[in-house]
């Protein structure tokens, strides 16, 4: 079935809004002995953590924060292994579980604003674009494989998602990392919808015309 995206906007962004919850705050100011954390007022949270944070080495805070929110998913050893990369290079845009990187961008850039550039930074982005059928048949619930799949016509052969995943995102094979790539979709009509990932992955210059059709089938069954 064939679609008409429509591209509104592609915005740069070093933080995603709302990607840290109070809880997170109380529990990481705890974490980083921070004294009476639990009665700070909330919308002091984020400028209380950073500076928190920076009380401690950069190696160990990275260790703290990795494991506040990836400690069941990884051992000891990756932890340890990553903090010691984040010095150095932007883990969260080469690390192979690619489920992770989410998670692995908002540590990275807590650390790179309480220490100021001693962790180096990356990007995410946020594109706002309408999904909607060439033909009149009614909206559809898109989802994450859904639109990379669709996106693929209207990207340059350069873009890293092209050369990585050729086969899944120009044809009817299973895209499981499409979750993993795709870090939040959000739709309130069916019709519009933002999209946020990594700046890595997909950026304004990997989309040579804002406005372009694509053509999603079923994966096929195995």
């Amino acid at each position: 079935m064939k679609y008409n995206i429509k591209i509104n906007s592609i915005k740069t962004v070093d933080e995603i809004p709302g990607y840290w919850a109070n809880e997170d705050y109380f529990q990481l100011l705890e974490k980083y002995n921070y004294p009476d954390a639990g009665t700070a007022k909330k919308e002091t949270l984020h400028e209380l953590l950073l500076m928190a944070i920076t009380d401690f080495e950069p190696k160990e805070a990275a260790i703290i924060v990795l494991t506040h929110k990836l400690g069941d998913l990884l051992t000891e050893g990756q932890i340890e292994q990553i903090s010691n990369d984040m010095l150095v290079d932007t883990v969260c845009e080469e690390y192979p579980e690619i489920a992770l990187q989410y998670a692995l961008f908002n540590c990275n850039q807590l650390l790179y604003k309480a220490f100021n550039g001693t962790f180096p930074s990356a990007n995410a982005t946020i594109i706002d674009c309408a999904i909607t059928p060439v033909v009149g048949s009614p909206a559809i619930k898109i989802t994450k494989e859904m639109l990379l799949k669709l996106f693929s016509n209207g990207l340059t052969d350069r873009n890293i998602l092209k050369r990585l995943f050729s086969e899944q995102m120009n044809e009817n094979a299973d895209f499981p990392e499409a979750e993993g790539i795709v870090w939040n979709l959000e739709s309130k009509d069916l019709v519009n919808f933002s999209v946020t990932t990594s700046a890595n992955l997909l950026k304004d210059e990997d989309f040579p015309a804002l406005e372009f059709e694509g053509e999603y089938e079923e994966a096929a069954e195995i």
